[in-house]
């Protein structure tokens, strides 16, 4: 097997593959460490979502941790605390092309998210010359180009979001949607429980939606079986554990050997 590139966002491949449909497995990065990041980068994952929403990282502490994936193959995607336009402008800035946002409920919130994340005329994102977006202002024709390699997927995690899926699903711009197991069986009143029948229909209503809309679907799932089946069902990206999970599985098994 041929060794992968490292990831670039010129053109962004990550992008490409997700609109194709191409099967993308990931892994979450909950740990907030540079080095962690940089081990995990190393496991050549397609790609490594870097959580802003429970874990405690910001922009001061993704930046080490995006220079750790320098040469890594795994493409970063960065789930903001929310779907906030100031906070996206900021992760931009700081070197993110793919972002997954939280808790979208309607198609003005996925317009919204979407606008945040493109210059003028196509949305609001503010200017500024030189950053690490664009390689402090090396990068050639950036203005022209940027808009066209970010990657933007709405997370669905509500039963105001389920109602809203078609509305969601046919946003342009919207290049994935993202099911949230654990807040959405918490919504419909299963919480802990996102294998309960009702939150399987539930999620088998966004499948066929956006399949209908010509869009890709994913999910985490961190039990092996799980990711199977969704991915059986059409999942296409589906991140299959997190750094924290994997650390705390092998430390407890290494304990329970001599222990």
């Amino acid at each position: 097997m041929s060794e992968k590139q490292a990831y670039t966002a010129f053109p962004n491949q990550f992008r490409q593959d997700l609109i194709a449909g191409k099967r993308l497995i990931g892994c979450w990065c909950s740990l907030g460490s540079p080095i962690t990041t940089e081990v995990l980068g190393l496991a050549g994952f397609d790609w490594i979502l870097m959580d802003g929403e429970h874990s405690p990282n910001d922009v001061l502490s993704f930046i080490p941790q995006l220079m750790a994936l320098k040469d890594s193959s795994s493409a970063p995607v960065v789930r903001p605390q929310w779907n906030d336009t100031v906070q996206i402008k900021r992760l931009l800035d700081a070197g993110f092309y793919n972002f997954l946002i939280p808790f979208v409920q309607s198609a003005e919130e996925a317009r919204a998210a979407v606008a945040a994340t493109r210059y003028p005329p196509d949305g609001v994102r503010g200017l500024s010359v030189s950053q690490r977006n664009n390689r402090y202002g090396t990068v050639k024709d950036y203005f022209k180009i940027v808009n066209e390699n970010i990657a933007v997927m709405v997370q669905i995690e509500t039963t105001t979001a389920i109602a809203a899926i078609d509305e969601i699903c046919a946003v342009n711009g919207v290049d994935g949607i993202f099911i949230g197991p654990g807040d959405l069986s918490t919504t419909m009143g299963h919480i802990g429980n996102p294998l309960h029948p009702e939150v399987q229909a539930a999620m088998q209503k966004v499948f066929a939606s956006a399949k209908a809309h010509g869009k890709p679907v994913g999910i985490l799932a961190p039990v092996e079986a799980d990711a199977r089946r969704y991915i059986e069902m059409g999942a296409s990206f589906v991140a299959v554990g997190s750094d924290l999970g994997v650390f705390r599985n092998a430390t407890q098994a290494l304990r329970d050997k001599f222990l």
